[in-house]
């Protein structure tokens, strides 16, 4: 076997959450883990908590969750839009 299928096979991605790579961001309310997920790994429904539109399957989106201990039951999938723009939203406004 060639190093480079051995090394496809060792990795470091979490079973059960196919997709992109978690990158680290730092943002004014913290720190939260971001992965980016290609159309092609999208396979349900999901609602953005940005714009409560459906992010519908097989649309490119990203999933964010707070990097500190237990913030992985808080991962929700995010428009890349919304996610850039959540902060300039403010407290309590919606989108109609």
């Amino acid at each position: 076997m060639s190093p480079r299928r051995a090394r496809r096979r060792e990795s470091s991605r979490p079973l059960g959450f196919p997709g992109g790579v978690d990158r680290v961001e730092e943002w004014p309310d913290g720190e939260w883990k971001v992965r980016t997920l290609t159309g092609s790994t999208s396979t349900k429904i999901y609602r953005c908590p940005g714009c409560d539109q459906e992010i519908r399957a097989g649309q490119p989106h990203l999933v964010a969750w707070p990097a500190w201990s237990g913030g992985d039951d808080e991962r929700r999938h995010w428009h890349p839009a919304c996610w850039r723009k959540r902060l300039d939203r403010g407290p309590g406004r919606t989108r109609y």
